[in-house]
């Protein structure tokens, strides 16, 4: 019999199956029959935009010259504008030469940064639940995880610490991200004093991402890393524009902080890529550069769309706790549908309420009990996502009892 032509090859071999892959399939099975599914999954947002930012991208792809090879690094003026952004947003000076890189995407920075600073063996802590990224890059480059209970407080350096006393070999990298994606978690500059000093003692790198720090809703600006003093000497930060400015597509996020680590980006990349199309860098600029009132009114459409969620799924049954940030929450699975779990619940959803939302144990197995819902919709579907939600919840005994025998029959 022919072998799948992926079996043998190791780095394939290392990605853990594709745990949305099932709830994918259902969904596109539900809207091939004509339902309407309501599709609160993945955070890809919906809102357009801002014309500033399309604008300038439409006057710059007109020039020819635009259009040959761009820089890997990022072109001179958008890494002045991303250092410009930290010194406004943050009071961070950065050397625009030696301590930013324009990346496609936070995601492939943090990918990149992996292949770049890591060996074969090479041990990362990593939260756990996180994004998946920030695991799957380093698994693609050899290194082994200590996954870590996500937190914010001591009791999570307490847990860092601990890592690094009992584990061979001595942790490498620590992973950090707030606000978080799944959990919507946030830090204050305090904790990140405390992992800082940590990371030093320890010997360790702090790779931080900051993709939501513009998507906060209650409190103050979520912090920098790079803001402790000295945090410079070990940590190196992702950013991104997909959710500041709506640009998810345009594939453009920043890796700033430690000159070593920088370096050692920009040379992986310089063998990988010529960088984003100029325009879009040109954009991103303009972006960075350009009015601000625009991030001020995409974070109120997201404050709004949560209280909207927050306020109609808790009038259906489902209690969720509000975000203090991202576009996502984090919300327990309904106490009669635990024992499925996070997975075999999202798939009911789509059966019989027609919505889709990320099972957490995507996000790891500690996000096992969890549902992560995108506020990606606007508030009449939230609300119609609720209505359907009232129904299904109201018939939660008879759906269980259809459903448990199947569970416990696949089990055995």
């Amino acid at each position: 019999m022919r072998r799948p032509v992926h079996e043998d090859f190791h780095r394939i071999k290392r990605l853990p199956p594709y745990v949305f892959a099932e709830v994918n399939r259902l969904k596109a099975a539900a809207r091939a029959r004509g339902a309407d599914i309501i599709d609160l999954g993945m955070g890809n947002p919906d809102l357009p935009t801002p014309q500033h930012i399309v604008d300038k991208l439409v006057e710059t792809i007109a020039k020819p010259r635009t259009h040959r090879y761009s820089a890997s690094k990022g072109i001179p003026g958008l890494r002045r504008a991303q250092a410009a952004y930290y010194e406004r947003r943050f009071g961070v000076k950065l050397d625009p030469e030696t301590q930013v890189v324009a990346t496609l995407g936070s995601k492939e920075g943090f990918a990149n940064m992996a292949q770049a600073i890591t060996a074969p063996g090479d041990v990362i802590l990593v939260p756990n639940p996180t994004y998946p990224i920030h695991e799957f890059g380093f698994l693609l480059s050899g290194a082994a995880m200590r996954h870590l209970p996500a937190g914010t407080g001591e009791e999570f350096l307490r847990t860092v610490e601990r890592a690094c006393q009992h584990t061979i070999p001595k942790p490498l990298a620590l992973v950090l991200s707030y606000p978080s994606n799944p959990t919507a978690m946030v830090a204050d500059l305090d904790f990140y004093k405390d992992a800082v000093a940590l990371a030093k003692k320890l010997d360790l790198i702090i790779l931080s991402d900051i993709a939501y720090a513009e998507i906060y809703f209650d409190g103050n600006p979520p912090p920098s890393v790079l803001q402790v003093p000295g945090a410079v000497d070990v940590a190196v930060e992702f950013t991104s524009l997909s959710k500041t400015y709506n640009m998810p597509g345009w594939r453009m996020g920043f890796a700033v902080g430690n000159e070593r680590l920088i370096a050692a980006l920009a040379r992986i990349k310089s063998y990988l890529d010529y960088g984003a199309f100029t325009p879009i860098q040109v954009a991103a600029s303009a972006a960075l550069n350009g009015p601000q009132e625009c991030v001020e009114e995409i974070r109120a459409v997201y404050r709004s769309r949560r209280d909207c969620l927050v306020e109609s799924f808790g009038r259906a049954g489902w209690n969720i706790p509000p975000p203090p940030a991202t576009m996502f929450a984090w919300a327990p699975i309904p106490e009669p549908f635990k024992e499925l779990g996070s997975v075999e619940f999202a798939k009911l959803l789509i059966e019989k309420a027609s919505l889709a939302v990320s099972p957490g144990l995507g996000f790891g197995e500690y996000g096992e009990g969890f549902i992560r819902i995108a506020l990606v919709e606007n508030e009449h579907r939230i609300r119609q996502a609720a209505r359907n939600l009232k129904k299904f919840l109201a018939q939660a005994p008879e759906t269980m009892h259809n459903v448990i025998p199947i569970q416990h029959k696949a089990s055995r």
